[in-house]
């Protein structure tokens, strides 16, 4: 267990807020097509202009953290390596935890004014380069609102000790306990779900393999109806948010899987989730939701920035029980997937 880690997870709320007071006060002042102005690539992704309004106070943030819990910081933004040793002159070794941290995930949306983004941060003991996401035992997503937007939320976890939230009245600066409550509908019929195909390159391939597990589940399509429906959230903190709050029952986020097929075929994948994008999901199963792998296994991608990550979510075991056997069988017969179960 992490020292002090009631104590860690408040100092770590209080960055996320000063980064989010950064984010909204950066949006203010600038226009659209400058948030959106791509500065850099770095650390597996494109760097946008409205990344930078983070970096700054991230920094500075965890470098006063680091002074009581030394820390080997892991995020966009931080070069090619996309880590740093905090306190500065420190070795690896010497650090207590590591810290995985998307300071804006959601770029594109929030950049645009379109859907809010969300800081995420994962903080796991440092067991060296061997640390993986599963070894993640506090976790935070605060949201960055839209300026039109008076209420943000902020979720935690501990491992073992369940999930917490808050939500935040940015007028009135009043603060009320957040019910976190994943759906417990055991049917997909009227409901939101399926596979994030946010880019192009391969969406054909991956809205086959929804059709073809909403029609093993559900038959065909009838006349004058919708079996269910889809939000193509291009943030996988803000897909995780849609599951925790009861919005979504089940979400996969397999775009890993196409690379051995578009290689085949001269082409390359293109941009898919990185384990920062996926360093809150303990929030998500301290609260009953099941995530795991394209196999059905828990998470265990390293701690880096580049290491492209497959993950499924399901709201709760029956939507799970549900859907998976038929995710499995489809991905086996398209020769995606080993067609593993849990």
């Amino acid at each position: 267990m992490i020292r002090d880690i009631h104590a860690l997870l408040d100092a770590v709320r209080a960055i996320h807020a000063s980064i989010r007071s950064a984010v909204l006060a950066g949006c203010e002042c600038t226009s659209l097509e400058d948030l959106s102005r791509v500065v850099a690539e770095e650390g597996g992704d494109a760097i946008f202009a409205i990344d930078r309004l983070s970096e700054a106070t991230l920094i500075e943030q965890f470098g006063r953290l680091a002074e009581r819990w030394p820390c080997v910081l892991i995020a966009e933004g931080l070069g090619e390596t996309g880590r740093r040793i905090l306190p500065e002159g420190r070795r690896p070794d010497e650090a207590e935890i590591r810290v995985l941290v998307d300071p804006i995930d959601g770029t594109r949306g929030l950049m645009y004014q379109k859907r809010p983004g969300w800081i995420l941060t994962g903080i796991a003991p440092n067991r060296g380069e061997a640390t993986t996401l599963a070894d993640i035992e506090l976790a935070v997503q605060t949201e960055i609102p839209l300026l039109k937007q008076h209420l943000t939320d902020c979720l935690w976890a501990v491992r073992g000790q369940g999930a917490g939230g808050e939500r935040l009245n940015r007028l009135s600066g009043e603060k009320a306990p957040l019910a976190i409550r994943p759906s417990k509908a055991a049917i997909l019929d009227q409901g939101f779900c399926g596979l994030a195909r946010f880019f192009p390159g391969y969406r054909e391939e991956l809205a086959a393999i929804d059709d073809a597990i909403a029609e093993r589940i559900l038959g065909p399509t009838q006349p004058g109806r919708a079996h269910y429906y889809e939000d193509q959230y291009i943030s996988s903190g803000g897909q995780l948010y849609e599951i925790l709050m009861g919005h979504d029952r089940w979400i996969a986020d397999l775009r890993p899987l196409m690379e051995e097929r578009l290689r085949s075929q001269g082409k390359a994948l293109g941009l898919c989730a990185h384990p920062y994008d996926l360093s809150t999901e303990l929030i998500a199963r301290e609260a009953g939701v099941i995530v795991t792998d394209e196999r059905g296994r828990n998470l265990s991608a390293p701690l880096d920035v580049t290491t492209n990550v497959a993950w499924i979510g399901y709201a709760n075991p029956a939507i799970r029980d549900l859907v998976h056997p038929a995710l499995m069988e489809v991905l086996r017969e398209r020769g995606l997937g080993s067609g593993s179960k849990i």
